[in-house]
């Protein structure tokens, strides 16, 4: 590692993720620009820290898995970049495109602008359900975007280190300290922009339990961040109810219904469920704006393809499926 400051440090979360971090990194080696990557592995067992040693421009820093949280995680690892711009990534996401760096970093130009974040979209193992809550929190369209609310995540993000150092991330949150600081940025008179070209393939293969376990811990953090939130049971029925109704016509319109049907009811219960059991917690209730980017189903338009980009997407050096599927879609 030379001692120039590089454009940005992209800093991952990881535990037990060989089977995805080497793709992440291939990727950005065949980016536009040249970051430093620092890695925060939290007790991995298997070969994700062997993998990522494998890849120039890497650093490998450790935390103990009791200590985990998503924020110290960040915080850990942002302590250890040089970069003036943090990029955070998760371990199971990899980027289409070669300038998807370049295309986050682009909105910093302007000083008021404290947060980037970019499209995601599912793979092969994706749940149909999941691929219709990408659809609607990651629009397809042309950038920058900038929002009159603090949405963003952590999965594909940028932000400004300078203000970080002012505020890191919370530490004591179960999750969503990506919405935390984002607020407590906007609070300062910063922007957040969204950018639809700046995108990244999302991997999530969940069980059950594991999208109750997500839902229920979002859900008490966002109790954390917004007091005045509730959830209750008649939000529960309504919202599973539309968003099964609003799947099930997409997956018609796809011609998919048959495959998918069941699958929709299961992953829009535990999601509901747990965001209900997430807020018995400790009670909260939802901002109009929030509550439609988080809980809120497409609707019944059809969905509008983005335009192709002129960038051609990376071609990783292994064929996979997941991706292959993704960029289909």
């Amino acid at each position: 590692m030379t001692g120039e400051t590089p454009c940005c440090s992209v800093v991952i979360r990881a535990y037990n993720e060989e089977r995805h971090i080497g793709r992440l990194l291939e990727g950005i080696a065949h980016q536009t620009l040249r970051p430093e990557v620092v890695l925060v592995d939290s007790g991995s067992t298997d070969a994700t820290v062997a993998i990522a040693r494998r890849y120039p421009r890497v650093r490998v820093v450790h935390i103990r898995p009791e200590e985990f949280t998503f924020g110290r995680a960040l915080n850990v690892g942002i302590r250890a970049a040089r970069g003036a711009f943090i990029v955070n990534a998760s371990a199971h996401v990899y980027p289409v495109y070669p300038d998807w760096l370049e295309r986050l970093l682009e909105p910093f130009a302007d000083p008021q602008v404290a947060v980037t974040y970019g499209k995601q979209r599912g793979a092969a193992t994706t749940k149909f359900s999941e691929h219709q809550i990408f659809a609607t929190w990651f629009p397809d369209g042309e950038g920058p975007v900038v929002q009159d609310h603090p949405f963003c995540n952590n999965a594909n993000a940028a932000i400004r280190r300078a203000l970080w150092e002012q505020h890191p991330y919370d530490e004591t949150l179960p999750g969503l300290e990506d919405l935390a600081w984002a607020k407590w940025a906007m609070s300062q008179g910063y922007r957040v922009v969204y950018v639809p070209e700046a995108e990244i393939i999302h991997v999530h293969d969940e069980a059950p339990r594991q999208i109750f376990n997500r839902y229920r811990r979002e859900a008490m953090a966002f109790k954390r961040i917004y007091p005045e939130a509730r959830f209750g049971l008649s939000d529960l029925v309504r919202l599973f109810v539309s968003n099964v109704l609003s799947d099930w016509w997409h997956a018609w319109q796809e011609g998919v219904w048959g495959q998918v049907a069941w699958e929709v009811v299961q992953f829009r219960w535990w999601q509901f469920w747990g965001t209900y059991r997430g807020y018995r917690l400790a009670g909260q209730p939802l901002t109009d704006q929030l509550r439609q980017t988080f809980y809120y189903p497409r609707g019944w338009q059809r969905g509008r393809r983005g335009a192709p980009r002129a960038v051609p997407p990376i071609a990783y050096s292994q064929s996979d499926p997941a991706h292959d599927a993704a960029r289909r879609r």
